[in-house]
């Protein structure tokens, strides 16, 4: 603690001087999952680093909480909890996603039905204002920031540490893997797995087409009945998860049970970055899509070095990478709306409780007409190469925005947004936030509309860049450059040497 309380004076003096001088500034986290413009490479002079507060400080097994510094991410975080045999109720399911990114952004998983996005899951927060001010923020302590930071992507303050409620850790998350044959059964299934919060601890699904599609649930549990297989996901021999489940569901049109290790269901999805990983293969078309490949790349593939790649070959201007929140009756018509615009398959289905608003999350401002209670909503993963759809990239993102406020769904604010500046205010409360930024002099950092929009035009013309410069910008350079700058990150070697994988329950 006493490390952690010099660092966060470090940066409460380096904030004070940029208010002091009435600059603005940036946070360096780091690392980043986001898709933004500007996402990496931002001016040093203007930039505050928090990169070294990345540290587990405790787990108290009596009060069944961690505390953690907001660059931990999910992996450590997780290797923490276990040793005392606790784990988080929200985990991300990429493991190199941060407690402060989930924080300050939106993290909504297939156990947020249940639990609410990650920071619903935290007891408060400790956070450095924009005037250098140090504070603590709770439900009962100063509350509007603590609920209006989250998701408000570090615009009211630099989140220095948290505290996170945990729950008992079983040694593995039954899965069932439920068949659908539509795009509405998959909806309604979903929904309705995720009304009995009291029996499952996850639920998601996965739709691999208009006609076939898989509703996933887990449930805890220490004993597995004789007849029931234990699959693993995090070795370069094993499986891509979704491709796993498209096996299952292939072979049986009933449900398929298996058990997987509770730290291997965490992180289903990080080898193949859900499916996004096989657009590395349509990349580089001499390289075919099979199980040696995948074994043979497995190191490029997780998602850490997958989002290296991405940023650094300028690829996250061709993928559409992006969660869109929906009402359950309105779902479908966005569904059927991507199929016919992009073509982009598969589709993520994740349920989600509403967070109280007003909220800097997606949202629906609906109630239900029994008590009052905020719907539920759908999350929709949209993730595919959007670089050959008719009109382009930006034309495909202004649709899907349009059709949003069209269906009364929200984007989340991880990726750019095309949205003009009255457009994305109207999916929010600005009045609310604006005096929430001005309440705690916050008006020297970035707005959140400053830090989503999309940046067009705003790069140096081609015709004016020296002929290397022009040269990485024509396939494969791109690529090329995307694969040497992530070996050079080292990130690799996580994902190789996680110690998640090799947990043994205490008894």
């Amino acid at each position: 603690m006493d490390e952690h309380r010099a660092e966060v004076a470090r940066i409460s003096n380096s904030v004070r001087e940029f208010y002091d001088r009435g600059e603005q500034f940036r946070i360096n986290h780091g690392s980043t999952n986001s898709t933004r413009d500007g996402a990496l490479g931002r001016d040093p002079k203007k930039t505050v680093d928090t990169s070294w507060l990345n540290h587990v400080l405790s787990v108290d097994t009596t009060t069944m909480t961690a505390l953690a510094e907001p660059n931990v991410p999910m992996d450590k975080l997780v290797e923490a909890t276990l040793e005392h045999g606790l784990i988080p109720p929200v985990v991300m399911e990429f493991p190199g996603i941060t407690v402060g990114g989930g924080y300050s952004g939106t993290s909504g998983e297939s156990s947020s039905f249940k639990h609410g996005f990650f920071n619903k899951t935290l007891n408060w927060v400790e956070m450095v204002l924009a005037n250098g001010e140090v504070v603590t923020c709770s439900e009962n302590e100063q509350p509007d920031l603590f609920q209006g930071a989250a998701g408000a992507l570090g615009t009211l303050g630099v989140t220095t540490v948290v505290e996170l409620q945990l729950r008992k850790a079983k040694k593995y998350v039954e899965t069932t893997y439920h068949p659908v044959s539509s795009v509405e059964e998959a909806i309604q299934k979903t929904k309705a797995f995720a009304e009995l919060d009291s029996k499952y601890d996850y639920v998601d699904g996965i739709l691999f087409s208009p006609a076939q599609g898989a509703v996933i649930t887990g449930r805890f549990t220490d004993t597995l009945e004789d007849n029931i297989t234990i699959r693993r996901f995090s070795g370069a021999s094993d499986p891509w998860f979704y491709l796993h489940v498209k096996d299952q569901i292939s072979q049986s049109t009933t449900p398929v049970t298996e058990a997987i290790p509770l730290p291997e269901y965490l992180f289903r999805y990080d080898r193949g970055g859900f499916w996004v990983g096989q657009a590395s293969f349509s990349y580089f078309p001499g390289v075919p899509f099979n199980n040696l490949t995948r074994w043979f790349l497995d190191d490029f593939l997780h998602t850490r070095m997958l989002y290296k790649a991405m940023h650094a070959s300028g690829q996250s201007e061709r993928m559409i990478i992006q969660d869109l929140a929906l009402p359950y009756d309105t779902a479908k018509d966005f569904i059927d709306f991507t199929h016919h615009r992009l073509g982009i398959w598969p589709l993520w289905l994740c349920p989600l409780k509403q967070s109280p608003l007003p909220t800097m999350h997606p949202h629906l401002n609906e109630y239900e007409d029994d008590d009052k209670a905020l719907k539920p909503m759908l999350n929709i993963g949209l993730w595919g190469d959007a670089s050959s759809v008719e009109g382009g990239y930006v034309q495909a993102n202004k649709d899907i925005e349009r059709k949003l406020e069209e269906l009364k769904g929200m984007k989340w604010l991880y990726a750019q947004t095309f949205y003009s500046e009255e457009e994305f205010w109207r999916g929010f409360d600005r009045e609310w936030y604006e005096e929430l930024r001005k309440k705690y002099r916050a008006t020297s950092l970035p707005s959140v509309y400053e830090k989503v929009r999309a940046k067009q035009n705003g790069g140096q013309a081609v015709n004016s860049l020296s002929l290397l410069d022009r040269m990485g910008k024509v396939w494969p350079f791109p690529g090329i450059i995307g694969i040497t700058k992530a070996i050079q990150s080292g990130d690799y070697l996580l994902a190789r040497d996680a110690k998640w994988k090799e947990w043994v329950p205490k008894s």
